[in-house]
């Protein structure tokens, strides 16, 4: 039969709209709400939605899971009266292994003797240029330079990020990198107190 197939489709759109209702209903029923929550979010994006599933974006955002990466970021520690010391010593290991070549980096310099100082002037990446492959995170040496969760980045003009717009705070990597920061404080712990164990023996043998 001629047109059975288009019949059949129209049928699977119709099936889909009838459900997007009664799934309203369903959620309106039980007092809860479901778009722009979270939980709504989440249950649109399970195997256990009818109806409609996309995501009203930009008015709802996907959960974005822990792996997720776009852009780079540079992580500062928070220390006493507001003070921000930043991990990143600029040593320009991201710079070289950045396949695009997309990361500069201007070094400080002590202004009495001239000698480098482990701490960036300026640190900029051309996140036009980025492709979040995360090759800078992955060989960092100091844990200063993630991936972030933040892709809405779009912009009239070159998206340049400097070491200002770059900085954010260790408790902002913790907040959308939960289990890899846990890991990570860990093993700085244990170094540290093998690092102490191992003063202390030496100052005992001593």
């Amino acid at each position: 039969m001629y047109g059975k197939g288009i019949l059949k489709g129209l049928g699977v759109t119709l099936k889909r709209f009838a459900n997007t209702y009664l799934d309203d209903i369903s959620w309106w029923m039980q007092g809860k709400k479901r778009y722009y929550t979270t939980e709504g979010v989440a249950h649109r994006s399970s195997k256990n939605t009818r109806g409609i599933f996309t995501v009203q974006y930009p008015e709802e955002h996907l959960i974005l899971p822990e792996e997720f990466r776009f852009v780079p970021f540079l992580v500062y520690d928070e220390k006493e009266e507001g003070k921000k010391e930043i991990r990143c010593t600029s040593c320009g290991i991201c710079a070289k292994v950045c396949p695009p070549q997309c990361i500069w980096i201007v070094r400080t310099n002590d202004p009495n003797t001239g000698k480098p100082v482990p701490e960036p002037k300026d640190f900029f990446i051309d996140m036009d240029i980025c492709m979040n492959c995360g090759f800078c995170a992955e060989y960092c040496p100091f844990d200063a330079i993630k991936m972030d969760h933040d892709f809405d980045i779009a912009s009239y003009g070159r998206n340049v990020y400097n070491l200002e717009k770059l900085s954010k705070s260790s408790s902002y990597y913790a907040g959308i990198r939960p289990l890899n920061y846990q890991k990570e404080e860990d093993a700085r712990k244990a170094k540290e107190a093998a690092k102490a164990a191992k003063a202390e023996a030496s100052a005992t043998a001593a």
